[in-house]
């Protein structure tokens, strides 16, 4: 939808099913309040639900900036079911900075429901305007209310997450807590919600309150719910990675390799490995620059018979520059620079230019898989 600070907007399809609903919902309600409206009351609905989901892009604007204020990359932002999310890449590297980008956000919403508060002074109350801008005004206090309860994914719960941070020193452990404190918020949410529904607590008439009413509110309660425990636990799992994504290493995940030739036999490179120890082919050329790599699988599909009459530089694959990686990679600068250009295998060098080995992406992916095996 646009690029706002050069971060790219969209706008998920589940986006057009909840807009659909508030334009249902709020229709029904503008009935009762302006029924002279007749039909076009959905167009005005209509028209709060785009201006609703203007203010959550607000919302998730200010973490935006703040983040980028803070040098952490933000790969998009994505307006979705229930709100929407921005997805910063890195985490922030201080307590502090974690509770600063995650208030901001329901601080913008307050500031929205105020200056939407101040909109409605001059305005009649029994107007479009005036519905429309007392509907805002409370849509944005919903969301700043209900995103600073304090339990992952939602903005309180990363704010729960910096304060437990800072006492204990250990990210991780803030991690657990907030969500933990989600689940259970979870659950709280799936239980009490169609509670307070039935008991008229959220303005509505108990009488009111049956059949197909308490049908939607309890789905609604289990969508909510859904939507906690799963971000919740999702928030566990980034975390557990995050802490166990300095175990990986360029230098130790890296196959020791020999130099051969372009026109050197497959027989006759695969002695030389086994003589050395190694596990990779280098092709270089005569003054041993490296060119390109021998692919394994090009390796394993050729038979035995055949290697001693096929050349190396027939199972190679041309390097790039961004095949080529420091050996003092690790953690996610190391995925950064395998993501950034997909392959089977990476040279590794030194600083100074020298070959160090091949990093097989199988390799990594194995060392990943077993390192977030083991008990944080």
């Amino acid at each position: 939808m646009g690029r706002p600070f050069g971060v790219p907007v969209y706008v998920a399809p589940s986006w057009f099913l909840v807009a659909a609903l508030i334009t249902w919902v709020f229709g029904g309600q503008l009935d009762r309040v302006l029924p002279e409206l007749g039909a076009a009351r959905y167009l005005v609905s209509l028209f709060f639900a785009v201006a609703f989901y203007a203010s959550v892009l607000v919302h998730e604007l200010a973490h935006t900036v703040a983040a980028l204020r803070f040098k952490l990359p933000v790969r998009r932002i994505q307006l979705q079911f229930f709100g929407g999310v921005s997805e910063i890449e890195k985490e922030a590297e201080t307590p502090g900075r974690e509770f600063v980008l995650a208030f901001v956000g329901p601080l913008l919403s307050l500031v929205l429901a105020g200056v939407f508060y101040l909109a409605m002074q001059p305005v009649e109350p029994g107007t479009v305007p005036g519905v429309l801008l007392a509907g805002l005004m409370i849509s944005n206090l919903i969301v700043a209310a209900f995103n600073l309860l304090p339990g992952l994914p939602l903005d309180g719960g990363r704010m729960l997450r910096a304060v437990v941070w800072k006492i204990t020193g250990r990210p991780m452990s803030g991690t657990i807590a907030a969500a933990w404190v989600g689940r259970a918020l979870a659950v709280c949410v799936l239980i009490g919600l169609p509670l307070l529904t039935q008991s008229g607590a959220l303005g509505s008439s108990a009488e009111d309150n049956v059949g197909m009413d308490t049908v939607m509110d309890a789905l609604l309660a289990a969508i909510l719910a859904a939507i906690i425990w799963t971000g919740a636990g999702n928030s566990l799992r980034m975390a557990r990675l995050r802490e166990h994504l300095p175990d990986l290493r360029a230098r130790t995940l890296t196959r020791r390799a020999v130099p051969v030739e372009t026109d050197t036999p497959l027989s006759e490179a695969l002695r030389r490995a086994n003589d050395a120890g190694a596990r990779a082919l280098v092709v270089v050329d005569a003054e041993g620059t490296p060119l390109s790599l021998v692919r394994e699988a090009a390796i394993v599909g050729v038979p035995e018979h055949r290697r001693p009459w096929v050349a190396v530089s027939g199972l190679a694959q041309d390097l790039t520059d961004g095949m080529r990686v420091s050996a003092e990679l690790a953690g996610e600068d190391l995925l950064d620079a395998l993501r950034a250009t997909p392959a089977t295998e990476y040279l590794v060098v030194e600083e100074t230019g020298e070959i160090y080995g091949v990093l097989s992406a199988a390799d990594v992916e194995r060392a990943f898989v077993k390192a977030m095996a083991r008990p944080s």
